[in-house]
Order: structure tokens, then C-alpha cells, then sequence
């Protein structure tokens, strides 16, 4: 954040995909700058306290305007969906559910656009139809997604700012 010259004080929600440390490692520390967060926890993460609200989503679910929980699918994972102009944009953390659940989810929302994030062991013929893929972190099949989907495909990268 201080490289992105992000102040943490500004930041006033944030989202846990799912429990596992390399996405919830850090939240002592940026609490330690900012406790005065509403923090959306999928059910199954336990312990969260020392801030101004904690928010379990159990099921899809608005957010604020434009800003979507797709519920935590598969008793591991949530994602955030965000509304864009030209549809749903999915913020996945690992996509640990099968992408199907993921997609249908966030197709309450509205028409999904793309997805941003880890896609973990989901299959690329998974993401047919999507307009945009960044695959990130725990992505299994990077080579072949670009292969199959290259006017979708965006590299990512942590500050990386795609603009939809």
C-alpha cells in the first residue's frame, strides 16, 4: 500500500475472499493502521473482531450500490462482483468453487463481464464467454488461458490497474 501510496485511513470496507492465511495474513497488520473498517467476512472465517462492524455473508448479496457479494459458495469462498458499465466485473480470491457456482452467482447481479483474480484448478473451457480474464495468484492454467481466450486474456499483478 505505502508503494502505491495508498493510505490505509481511507480505506473504509474491506473484503475477505476466504480464511486462509495468504489472504487474511496481512489484516492484523492493516488493522494496526486502520481498525475503523466494516470488514465482509464469508461465514466460515471466525474471529474477526477490534473493528468498527464485522459483516458475515452467508448468501449473494448487495453490498452498497453497484458492489456485490456472491455469498460464500461451497461453505469456503465468497467473491465480490462489481458493477461496470459493460457488466459484472468478479473479484475472485482463489475461486475454490467450481467456477459455474461462482459465474451463477454473480449472474444475479447482472451479466457478467469478466473475472479478476486466482482460478485456482478451474478448467479454462470454465471461462468461455467472458470478455475479460486476468488470472492471478493461485492460477493453474495460465499458458493455456491465454491461448484459448487471448483478446480476453490481461496479465495481473499486484498494482496493476485495468481500467474497464
Amino acid at each position: 500500500m505505502e508503494k502505491l501510496g495508498i493510505d490505509p485511513k481511507q480505506i473504509s470496507d474491506v473484503f475477505i475472499s476466504h480464511a486462509h492465511f495468504d489472504h487474511t495474513g496481512g489484516l492484523p497488520s492493516f488493522l494496526g493502521h486502520n481498525n475503523e473498517v466494516t470488514l465482509w467476512v464469508p461465514f466460515s472465517l471466525r474471529g474477526a473482531e477490534h473493528v468498527k462492524e464485522v459483516v458475515e455473508v452467508r448468501n449473494p448479496r448487495k453490498m452498497y450500490e453497484g458492489i456485490y457479494s456472491t455469498g460464500e459458495l461451497e461453505r469456503i469462498e465468497q467473491s465480490l462482483c462489481v458493477e461496470t458499465e459493460k457488466g459484472i466485473v468478479i473479484i475472485a480470491g482463489c475461486s475454490h468453487p467450481r467456477m459455474e457456482h461462482i459465474l451463477d452467482a454473480a449472474a444475479r447481479f447482472g451479466q457478467v463481464y469478466g473475472i479478476i483474480g486466482g482460478l485456482h484448478g478451474n478448467k479454462p473451457e470454465s471461462l468461455k464467454g467472458l470478455h475479460l480474464i486476468c488470472a492471478t495468484h493461485c492460477s493453474q492454467y495460465i499458458p493455456q488461458i491465454k491461448a484459448m481466450y487471448p483478446d480476453a486474456y490481461v496479465q495481473g499483478g499486484a498494482g496493476r490497474v485495468i481500467e474497464i
